[in-house]
């Protein structure tokens, strides 16, 4: 038989089975996880005699040559060898000869690809960190260059109250900052060892996983065999924190079209980031954002598909298994062009800080101070809320905002108002005016920048 496993078979594996049951199309892109995992494991077999010293340190030059082979693009991988690891030791025996069949020794395909994807995993959480960071990066430049920018503060997309665009955009700092937390949480549960697992209980060799651990800079082993080889929840995690983070990514590109919109006109985006109309030459679509906005929907997919996956299987693996790659696969390529574009794409808009100041000078949205100033005029707030919703209905009967009534006309609602409100209602003092912790005013801004640089510097710190 051709097959590495054939010596129990009599017949040739069906075509159409090979080619349907085959990953090889698509877990090739663990090549450099598998070896890396191979040449711990047979390191690990040399230093406990399991393997002669000089077979280990034969298979180890055998495997560094395919990773520079396949580095350099001259390895083809087959379909009739399945996945990633059979073509790999398939190559590792061509290159050294039977020696190299010495490697699978204590070990099955099980734990082999467990711990393929808990290397890839680890791998790829530690880059979505550092394109988070980027992007934070570039909202806080933006956010540094607006901490004077007012603009309407929205909610169900009413104006609500003026804030700082600075305040908006530091908001999406901090929902970043959250999914930087959980996807560096999560590599705990990643850093587990599934290797020596075997298929599902064990091997015989006296193998010493906590070696092979060391050598893989895992933090710990699996403790039992079974879960080792079944457990995908690192897998899941991740596909939730990205998730999660794409939410994020969906919220601010909605945002950003709609700010770019005509009707609002608060930002333009750099036409490196938009395209045109094949039949509108006015058009300036902004495809990127809207993109970002779509492509959520095939991540959140992908952590459905392997949820529904994984619900009902047995211990312990099972070859549906195989369907926990292509999904991670597409979500590490969906984040990681999502959050390259969606930096620059931040540092390069232009904000349009008069449209913005003259959205709030002419709305109802500093109606909440009119309550206030009354409020320490000692009237209750409730009698304040209700004299208030009267002026606003007063003045869009006579269309006019609350900085164009008279002094008289405040008067014919409450004898408290002077002349002083109109001060109140400035919309630079109605920002100033909130100064509580996290709130929009200008020094409470100042501070969550200064909180939000020294995030950014901890993270370099980290990684240097």
């Amino acid at each position: 038989m051709s097959k590495l496993w054939g010596g129990r078979f009599t017949k040739e594996t069906n075509k159409l089975v090979e080619e349907y049951t085959a990953s090889i199309s698509y877990d090739q892109k663990l090549a450099f996880e598998d070896i890396e995992g191979s040449i711990a494991h047979v390191t690990m077999l040399g230093e406990c005699g399991i393997i002669p010293k000089e077979d280990a340190d034969t298979i180890q030059k055998g495997l560094q040559t395919i990773a520079e082979k396949i580095q350099a693009g001259q390895v083809e991988f087959l379909v009739e060898h399945e996945d990633i690891h059979m073509n790999i030791e398939k190559m590792l025996i061509d290159e050294i000869g039977p020696v190299g069949g010495k490697l699978h020794t204590g070990r099955s395909r099980n734990d082999q690809v467990a711990t393929d994807m808990h290397l890839y995993v680890r791998k790829v959480t530690n880059e979505m960190i550092e394109l988070i960071t980027k992007v934070q990066e570039a909202l806080v430049e933006q956010a540094k260059q607006n901490v004077d920018t007012i603009m309407p503060g929205y909610t169900h997309l009413q104006r609500a109250q003026p804030i700082l665009f600075a305040h908006h955009l530091l908001a999406y700092f901090w929902m970043l900052e959250r999914d930087k937390e959980r996807f560096s949480d999560s590599i705990k549960r990643t850093n587990w060892l599934p290797l020596g697992a075997g298929a599902l209980a064990g091997t015989t060799f006296p193998i010493d996983r906590e070696r092979t651990s060391e050598l893989l800079a895992f933090s710990t082993v699996y403790p039992n065999s079974l879960d080792a080889v079944s457990d995908r929840d690192f897998v899941l995690e991740f596909l939730a924190n990205a998730s999660i983070l794409m939410t994020h990514i969906s919220r601010l590109s909605e945002e950003m079209i709609i700010w770019s919109s005509q009707e609002f006109q608060f930002i333009e985006l750099d036409d490196s980031f938009c395209t045109g109309s094949s039949i509108m030459p006015q058009k300036k679509n902004p495809d990127v954002p809207e993109l970002l906005r779509g492509k959520t929907g095939r991540v959140y997919g992908n952590l459905i598909g392997l949820l529904t996956v994984l619900k009902g299987l047995p211990l312990a693996y099972n070859k549906d298994m195989q369907e926990d790659k292509e999904g991670i696969f597409d979500t590490v390529n969906t984040l990681d062009g999502a959050l390259k574009l969606l930096a620059p794409m931040i540092a390069t808009m232009t904000v349009k800080q008069e449209n913005m100041y003259n959205a709030v000078s002419n709305d109802y949205s500093n109606a909440t101070d009119i309550a206030d100033y009354l409020v320490t005029k000692g009237l209750p707030f409730r009698e304040a809320h209700a004299i208030i919703g009267q002026i606003v209905l007063y003045g869009i009967q006579q269309q006019k905002y609350l900085l164009q009534l008279s002094i008289d006309e405040y008067k014919t609602f409450s004898p408290l108002f002077e002349e002083d409100i109109y001060a109140v209602l400035e919309p630079k003092h109605v920002v100033e005016a909130r100064n509580s912790i996290g709130g929009t005013g200008h020094q409470q801004v100042l501070k969550q920048l200064e909180l939000a640089e020294e995030k950014l510097e901890n993270v370099l710190l980290d990684q240097a």
